[in-house]
């Protein structure tokens, strides 16, 4: 049996958000020692709200700095909706985190879905993908990119990105961008990044908080049954780490790891 995921339970959320940003910022440091840049994907939901609690700390000194200037962020995944549509994870990752950056920092490059496609989610999902082309290199030269991050949240069904149970599109195996039209959550029509590109890259992150998360959690960690979080698990192994509060993971068999860099 390969590594296992890392789960890492914290009494707080204040708690696990000093961790997470610990976590980013090595990720951080290591996209920038690879090729100059911090690529990095997020996902919409409640994770933005709490990667904004770990970003926008004070910074304790420069090994503990957010290079913002140096960040590339993308969407891993997005509805096919305008951009200042209350459904866009666009629109929440800017309320949450980009628009609280401090006036006197840079700003991050930020990927967003070009808006004149939405009435067309497979030429949205194709523009979508020559972005990321254009950031990672020509589909000839790559089989897949390989971001240095991906930030991701866990649904209630145990679904990821805009990757749900049971779809037929857990078994893509050649695009790097999908489009969606029958999400079993509205809104129907979407994108999203596919399971080879989640498990491709260098480090995934999973964000999952609140009593709520329990059930599920106990179903990806003790039983797996295909979904699609629990296949991100098995596609990382310990390239893959869970930051979760104590109440998700309550009654959960599971190895917890303390946490440490």
């Amino acid at each position: 049996m390969g590594k296992q995921a890392n789960l890492y339970a914290f009494p707080s959320v204040d708690e696990l958000a000093s961790a997470l940003r610990a976590y980013v910022l090595q990720c951080q440091e290591a996209g920038i020692a690879r090729h100059g840049a911090f690529k990095v994907a997020v996902s919409g939901g409640s994770l933005p709200k709490t990667l904004a609690k770990a970003l926008l700390a004070p910074s304790e000194g420069s090994n503990d700095a957010v290079k913002w200037d140096k960040w590339e962020i993308f969407f891993a995944d997005e509805r096919a909706v305008p951009l200042d549509h209350e459904d866009s994870n666009y629109k929440l990752v800017k309320d949450e985190l980009l628009d609280k950056i401090p006036d006197d920092q840079p700003k991050p490059t930020v990927h967003a879905i070009d808006t004149q496609y939405l009435d067309d989610t497979q030429e949205l999902a194709d523009q979508y993908e020559q972005v990321l082309v254009k950031s990672f290199a020509s589909r000839d030269s790559v089989k897949l990119p390989i971001f240095d991050l991906l930030l991701l949240g866990c649904g209630p069904d145990g679904h990821t990105c805009s990757l749900f149970p049971g779809h037929e599109l857990l078994r893509e195996t050649s695009a790097w961008v999908a489009p969606i039209e029958d999400s079993p959550k509205p809104p129907a029509k979407r994108i999203t990044l596919t399971l080879p590109v989640v498990n491709h890259a260098v480090r995934v992150a999973f964000v999952a908080t609140g009593g709520g998360k329990k059930d599920i959690m106990k179903e990806i960690f003790e039983e797996g049954k295909g979904l699609p979080c629990a296949l991100v698990n098995e596609g990382t192994g310990d390239r893959c780490s869970w930051f979760v509060d104590n109440a998700a993971v309550e009654g959960v068999v599971y190895q917890r790891r303390p946490f440490s860099l």
